[in-house]
Order: C-alpha cells, then sequence, then structure tokens
C-alpha cells in the first residue's frame, strides 16, 4: 500500500471522527464533558468499550504471542468472567448508589483525604503510562505505512498522532467518546473478520476449514498445567479475575462510560454483554495469530524477533492485498485511538475532580482548567510513549500487564481493604504502604525467580494487592 493511500484513508478517516465530535458537543458544559448527563443507551456503552478495552495491543500483540504462547492467553480470557461478576454486582451498584463523578471518591468517603489522593494517583500513573504504550502501537504502524516514506521522524508522528486525539475530544468529552468509540469498534471488528478471510482465501481453506485448521494447528493448546510456567492455569486465570477488576472495575476510564448509563440495570447489562462480546473476540485474534504464523510458514517468510511486527509487517507489505492493508490500517488505528482518547478523557477527569475540586469553580473557570489539564496529559502521553520507545524491547501486551502489576496493585489492596474490612485507618500514612508495595512485589518477583525458579507472571498483580492489603491491616484498629 502506497503511503499516499495510506495517508488519504487517515485523512478521511479523522474528518469524521471530528465532526462527529463537532455535532456532539454542540451545547457541550463541564457536566456533558464528565458524565455525558448520564443519557448513554447502555448498547452503545457496551460496543464502544469494547474498542477502549482491546486497544492496538490486543490487535498485534495477542497474534503475534500466540507464535510464543499458543492460546493459553485464553486462560486470562476465561478468569475475566469473575472479575466483570464482581464489577457489576458489588462495585457498580455502590459507584451508582454514591453518585460519583470519579469513583475514587469511594476512598475519601471510606477512608480519608490521604486514600482518596492516593488512590487517584495511582489511577493517573496506570493510566497514563498504560494508555501510552497503547498508543505507541498506532504510532509504530502509522510510522510504517506513511510518514517513514515521507521522511518524516518518529517524534513528529508522535506530535500528529495525539493532536489529532486532542482536536476531537477537546470539547464534549465522554459524550464525543461513545460515539467515536462506537464507529472505531466497528472499523476494529470489520477489519479482524476481513483479515482472516483474505488470509484463509490465500491459503485455499474455506470458512468451515478455518476453524478445523485453527483447531489442529499445535499453536491452539490453551491450557498450561506445569506449576512453575508463569502462564499456569490457576495464575491466569485468577490473574484475568484481577486484571478485569482494577482494569476496568477500579479505573476510571472504563467505569467513567458505565457511569453515564441511564441507570445500574443498564449498566450491568451493558457489563454482561460486554465480556459475551470480548471472549468471542479474543478468540478470534488468537486464531488470526494462528493463521498469520501458518502463512508465514507456508510461504517460508521469516518471524520477525519482535512477534509484535508480525501483523503488521505481512499486512502493510501487501501479503494479503492492498483491502487487507487499507483495512489493517484502519482496524490499528480505530483500536488504539477508541482506547487513548477515552483515556485521555478519564484522566482529564480525574484530575479535575480529584485534584482541583473542580465542582466548586464556576462554569467559565471550570471549562479554563478542564482544558489547560487536557492539553497536559497530551503532552505527558508524548513524553512517555517516547521513553518506551527508548527503553521497550519486550512484546507491548506483556509490558501493559508488567507496567498493571506494580501500579494497580495498591487500588486493588485498597479497595479490597475498604469493601470487606470494617476498621477504620490511620489515613496519613496509607501513601507510605501503597507506595512500598510495588517495591516490594519487585524485590520478591526477583528473589522467587533467582531461587525458586518460579515466575508470577500477571499474578504480580495480586501479591501487590494482597502486600497493600497486609499493610493497610496494620495501619488498622477495630471499631467501625
Amino acid at each position: 500500500m502506497s503511503s499516499t493511500l495510506a495517508l488519504t484513508i487517515l485523512v478521511i478517516y479523522f474528518l469524521i471522527l471530528i465532526a462527529i465530535s463537532f455535532y456532539t458537543a454542540r451545547g457541550a458544559d463541564t457536566n456533558t464533558f464528565f458524565t455525558a448527563n448520564r443519557q448513554s443507551p447502555w448498547y452503545l456503552v457496551a460496543f464502544g468499550m469494547i474498542g477502549t478495552s482491546i486497544s492496538g495491543v490486543t490487535f498485534v500483540s495477542v497474534p503475534g504471542a500466540v507464535g510464543k504462547i499458543q492460546f493459553s492467553y485464553f486462560q486470562v480470557v476465561l478468569g475475566y468472567a469473575v472479575g466483570y461478576w464482581v464489577i457489576a454486582t458489588i462495585l457498580m451498584p455502590m459507584y451508582y448508589r454514591l453518585n460519583l463523578i470519579s469513583i475514587y471518591g469511594y476512598l475519601e468517603k471510606r477512608f480519608g483525604f490521604w486514600s482518596y489522593k492516593t488512590g487517584s494517583a495511582f489511577f493517573l500513573l496506570s493510566r497514563t503510562i498504560g494508555s501510552a504504550v497503547r498508543m505507541y502501537v498506532a504510532v509504530q504502524v502509522l510510522q510504517l505505512a506513511i510518514f517513514d516514506a515521507l521522511g518524516v521522524p518518529f517524534e513528529v508522528t508522535v506530535l500528529i498522532a495525539m493532536a489529532l486525539i486532542f482536536v476531537y475530544t477537546f470539547k464534549g468529552g465522554v459524550k464525543t467518546i461513545i460515539i467515536t468509540d462506537t464507529l472505531q469498534t466497528f472499523f476494529l471488528l470489520t477489519a479482524l473478520v476481513l483479515t482472516i478471510y483474505l488470509i484463509g482465501k490465500q491459503l485455499d481453506l474455506g470458512v468451515g476449514d478455518l476453524f478445523s485448521t485453527v483447531r489442529d494447528s499445535q499453536y491452539s493448546k490453551i491450557f498450561v498445567w506445569d506449576w512453575a510456567n508463569k502462564h499456569h492455569f490457576v495464575k491466569d486465570f485468577l490473574s484475568g479475575a484481577f486484571i478485569a477488576i482494577v482494569m476496568t472495575g477500579l479505573d476510571q476510564d472504563l467505569m467513567q462510560k458505565n457511569l453515564t448509563c441511564k441507570s445500574i440495570g443498564e449498566a450491568q447489562k451493558n457489563m454482561f454483554w460486554f465480556y459475551v462480546v470480548l471472549v468471542f473476540i479474543n478468540l478470534l485474534f488468537l486464531s488470526l495469530g494462528v493463521l498469520l504464523y501458518l502463512y508465514s510458514e507456508k510461504m517460508g517468510l521469516p518471524i520477525p524477533a519482535k512477534t509484535d511486527d508480525l501483523y503488521p509487517s505481512l499486512a502493510l507489505g501487501n501479503q494479503f492485498g492492498t483491502l487487507a492493508a487499507v483495512t489493517f490500517l484502519l482496524g490499528i488505528t480505530a483500536a488504539t485511538y477508541a482506547s487513548s482518547d477515552s483515556a485521555l478523557t478519564a484522566l482529564t477527569t480525574s484530575f479535575c475532580v480529584d485534584f482541583l475540586h473542580i465542582e466548586k469553580y464556576e462554569e467559565a473557570k471550570r471549562q479554563t482548567l478542564k482544558h489547560y489539564v487536557h492539553i497536559g496529559f497530551t503532552v505527558v502521553f508524548i513524553i512517555v510513549i517516547l521513553i518506551f520507545r527508548a527503553l521497550n524491547s519486550q512484546e507491548v501486551i506483556s509490558a501493559v500487564f508488567n507496567i498493571a502489576g506494580y501500579t494497580y496493585g495498591p487500588l486493588l489492596g485498597l479497595f479490597a481493604f475498604g469493601l470487606y474490612l470494617k476498621r477504620p485507618l490511620t489515613d496519613k500514612y496509607v501513601p507510605f504502604v501503597c507506595v512500598a508495595a510495588p517495591f516490594l512485589t519487585y524485590f520478591i518477583e526477583e528473589f522467587t525467580k533467582k531461587n525458586l525458579d518460579f515466575e508470577f507472571g500477571f499474578s504480580k498483580l495480586m501479591l501487590n494487592g494482597f502486600i497493600t492489603f497486609v499493610g493497610l491491616w496494620f495501619l488498622s484498629r477495630k471499631g467501625e
């Protein structure tokens, strides 16, 4: 695919998003930006959340990782079911009952000022790093497909990519995101299904043959029972449950969308269908990975050292035709922007509500503060993307979950302690416990790896949350 064609597609795509933002932002105030006036249809929220949850990381990293870990990632997806059940039956009813804009307001009501600020700060850190890393995937693809040929440096590509997000989110906020994420999820799913069909056509496989080929391949192994392996079923399943709880239920980004539904009943319905669709889509991504490896073997093509590059290199290298290249570009762009645009909005919301207490100002002042914060996080994203590019050497999905294991653990410990124990805390010492827990997690993980031949893998999140929980218990006392 020529860089001119790719650029044309990109321009048209973002013109559509900008047009949607102008339409949805008419008459928008800060309440619209933060809550969409709590009028979002549940089915639009559920469908749009697919794109937010999947992101460009899933789009390229899950298919690429199949060559190393087969279908074992599906163990994590199975664990999501437990996590989403907890979210739908415990967390969301509480958020609706307390009528929260920022979900970390619960920590202030339960523990006090310092716990509230600590929880919000860990979200800001977690989501900023995680979403910037996800955005890095799309920027890499845009660089490869368009800007390399035009002689544009990677740093300029990052600036362009983030400026585009800012343009269509700065006014309408979450109200705009609900609509644009729905459109982007549609592009993502279309690209996924069409790519599988086109690869099958290259391999002379019909629809039924595609299913049996994936099932019978050496890559289709799901369950791992070696306890020392970091992908042992119990580790991955429990990790999936807790990843869902913290990266959805304790994350302002995805919860902000759920809190725009008209009622708790609609929000719970949204969560149920969201999981059902998510399982099916992850199976498709894993199947795509199998087909990519089988195609490479048949054609004698080398597998990239960094497996994240497998899908982009084949699709953009016209191995499956121009249509596949176009759909891949649209799919990866839609997937990553659906994740990053909502993250930018959620970060702005959390900082404005949790740290600036924007509700105490008049509307004109709120708008000014919100714009400055939005610009600030856009700049932070750019910096993190450039740092990650310089330092990272692993598959992006592994990097995302590794980062989450350290940064979301304190949130898990805080909310678990608040929900399941009625003991009050010495609030002013909570930040020290939450900062110490990730460091202790790292030292324990390194010790077990070197001396016990045991890897926590994604389950480091549970270890981190447990250390936080225990530390909070030592700060607590009897009483209600």
